[in-house]
């Protein structure tokens, strides 16, 4: 007889719990009797970072799809929009700053845009000749108009948010309308089945709970996963030496102060500085390799960070969180029948958002694949492990590629980060073609690539690679790519006055929430 697949239990809250959750709930109908029974434990006792975090644009559709509507999600998560990363000091550390932002370039794949550049408009960058986002970013313009529908864009964008009240508003989402049944507990034993796989969660208080699919959002513990299957952690320090991160909510000097429309990396002597403008306070850290630094000397530099913006005295006020963890993910992300999301499967750092992208990846794919029966289970969690293997991978060799291109020379953290045994072997050949051809599909072939062509180009040519090229092509369409930037410089004024700041939007929104709470 087939066991069908009806009850998921989920071990852990936060953002990785409860968006998984949400996402399950919601394509499986959980508010309606007879089908996919969804429960969430969460410790009362597991306190939040809460530095605050990027997302990616995938999560307007997520959030569209689960039924949060914008103007609840930016007033309740103290939420601002994200339009791409500003990368400061990393390519020589002399003020120079580059844009990875989250358009892909006008006319890209119809013409050979890095040539066309080259060719006219060498003097400016790559991103402000072929993206018309750089230039509404540094006006700190919001992505749309007041008007706009929500989730409707003029400019690609995703968000800054407050990841406790994210998950506090994914929480009342949740069992309010999703149907999803929440436990607050202490887990104190696991039961297994004769067969291996997981039978029930033990609780102090509240018994014990089965399910048939259990999914492990136990944060770096990985207390399912890791802990109870022993599945084997692979280390990924080798490559990425970041291992610690210090971290502060910096406050505003006014109610007025411009909120920026993208994340701030900016580069420091043993790793970077991560800056995030959310409407009432900023979310500052210093993220960095405790092999080459020591915390007294990361602590300094991020007070004199903090400093240039709202002073030495109030920034000695405020003390930062310490936080450790060992980059590397899973051998496998699914054993039997339990899989593991968010911080449970694995950590490398924060650059470039990747982990809540990664987090939105796994619980869309577990919710669309969902195996109907246990025997199904087997293959649906082969595919998983492959494909997830396979994203880890191109996160890692993303995130390397920001280190290796550096020039910097003011620490033996650069160094370490250029030499040859640190770089990942398919990164290396890749950057061997980059030099003769520019980043394209075809160097990246999955349907949904974490990070696509355009990023690598975005990133490259920020951080002054040069690919040669030894002869025009017909492909390469340099007079339509001419005509693309032309398209670019002209729309840039219309644009910046067109759209509103992002305090402008984000006010707006609020007041919209207010007025229709008041009105029900």
């Amino acid at each position: 007889m087939m066991h069908a697949i009806k009850s998921i239990t989920i071990v852990g809250g936060g953002t990785a719990g409860w968006l998984t959750a949400a996402l399950i709930a919601a394509e499986h109908l959980s508010h309606l009797p007879d089908t996919i029974n969804v429960t969430l434990i969460e410790s009362p006792q597991v306190s939040a970072i809460g530095v605050g975090e990027g997302t990616w644009p995938s999560m307007r559709s997520t959030l569209e799809k689960i039924g949060i509507s914008e103007i609840e999600f930016v007033s309740c998560c103290d939420a601002s929009f994200k339009q791409g990363s500003q990368f400061i000091d990393w390519k020589a550390g002399q003020g120079e700053r580059y844009y990875h932002p989250f358009m892909t370039p006008q006319g890209y794949g119809q013409a050979n845009l890095y040539q066309a550049w080259k060719t006219y408009a060498p003097a400016s960058s790559f991103a402000e000749t072929s993206c018309i986002q750089t230039a509404i970013c540094d006006a700190s313009r919001a992505p749309k108009q007041t008007a706009t529908p929500q989730y409707a864009a003029v400019t690609n964008y995703g968000y800054h948010l407050d990841a406790t009240k994210f998950a506090a508003l994914l929480t009342r989402h949740c069992t309010a309308k999703l149907g999803v049944r929440h436990i607050i507990d202490h887990m104190t034993d696991i039961i297994s089945a004769e067969n291996g796989d997981i039978a029930e969660i033990c609780t102090k208080q509240s018994g014990n709970i089965g399910g048939d699919l259990f999914i492990d959002c136990t944060g770096l513990k990985s207390l399912l996963l890791g802990k109870h299957f022993n599945v084997p952690f692979i280390k990924q320090d080798h490559i990425l030496f970041n291992n610690t991160a210090m971290a502060l909510q910096v406050p505003y000097l006014d109610d007025e102060t411009a909120i920026s429309s993208t994340t701030l990396s900016t580069a420091k002597t043993n790793g970077w500085i991560w800056d995030i403008g959310l409407p009432t306070r900023r979310g500052v850290g210093y993220t960095y390799s405790s092999q080459h630094s020591d915390d007294q000397q990361v602590q300094d530099e991020l007070c004199q960070y903090v400093a240039k913006s709202i002073g030495q005295s109030q920034a000695e006020q405020l003390s930062p969180r310490k936080i450790s963890f060992t980059p590397g993910h899973r051998k496998e992300f699914w054993h039997k029948n339990c899989v593991a999301v968010g911080m449970a499967s694995g950590f490398i750092e924060p650059l470039e958002a990747s982990a809540l992208a990664l987090i939105e990846l796994s619980a869309e794919l577990i919710s669309e694949e969902l195996p109907k029966t246990r025997q199904q289970m087997k293959i649906t969690a082969k595919r998983y492990n492959d494909r997830f293997l396979y994203r880890w991978s191109r996160v890692i060799d993303f995130l390397k590629l920001h280190y290796l291109l550096s020039q910097r020379t003011d620490s033996d953290y650069w160094h370490d980060n250029r030499s040859d045994k640190s770089i990942p072997e398919r990164l290396n050949e890749q950057l061997t073609l980059w030099r003769h051809q520019s980043p394209s599909r075809h160097d990246l072939i999955q349907n949904e690539e974490i990070f696509p062509s355009a990023s690598y180009q975005y990133i490259l040519y920020g951080m002054g690679f040069n690919t040669q090229t030894f002869q025009l092509k017909q492909s390469d369409n340099l007079d339509m790519a001419k005509q693309f930037f032309d398209e670019i410089q002209q729309k840039k004024s219309h644009y910046i006055q067109a759209l509103p700041s992002n305090r402008t939007l984000i006010n707006f929104m609020k007041a919209a929430y207010a007025q229709a709470a008041n009105n029900q």
